[in-house]
């Protein structure tokens, strides 16, 4: 692992939803790995940040049965699009453009950015990595059994959807 500038390390060490690992920080809230590294930026600027997110493909995430490829390549079109504008929950306005990669069983989603503030980059890797499985949920294609990280996306918007109508409907709308 790169050497983590000593401000976004504090930030990331004291915030509850990050958890150390060996390669970075890995985002507790979310049902796939996320990891979220930082560099040293030019300026004075706090750090380059890098949040990597990896989701399953429809196919991967699809239980006993086989997506067609007109299906999947429809999804992970339809995926890449909505990622466009991911940066538009994060404080940033100095990032790259998203990477979004796919193999037979995984989505990889590369987030860079810089933030002139450590507080701020670390809350901006959370929002994003949170964007990242809410598009993936929303792009969850009706008709198919799930398993995995999306199977556990399903139970808990399922759950809260439960509970918002147990308490009269304040509990929020589920995904």
């Amino acid at each position: 692992m790169s050497e983590i500038p000593a401000s976004v390390e504090r930030e990331l060490e004291a915030h509850e939803a990050f958890e150390p690992t060996a390669d970075g920080y890995e985002l507790t809230t979310t049902v796939f790995d996320a990891t979220v590294t930082a560099s040293e930026a030019e300026g004075e600027r706090d750090g380059r940040f890098t949040a990597t997110v990896v989701l399953p493909t429809l196919d991967a995430a699809v239980a006993d049965e086989a997506v067609a490829s007109v299906v999947e390549d429809g999804w992970f079109e339809t995926l890449e699009r909505r990622l466009a504008d991911v940066f538009t929950v994060a404080h940033t306005d100095t990032h790259d453009e998203p990477i979004v990669e796919r193999d037979a069983t995984d989505v990889t989603v590369t987030l860079g950015y810089v933030a002139w503030n450590a507080r701020e980059g670390v809350e901006d890797a959370k929002a994003l990595v949170e964007y990242v499985e809410g598009t993936f949920a929303q792009g969850i294609v009706p008709g198919y059994e799930y398993r995995g990280a999306a199977a556990t996306l399903l139970e808990n918007a399922q759950s809260r959807g439960q509970s918002a109508s147990e308490d009269g409907g304040r509990g929020g709308m589920p995904m």
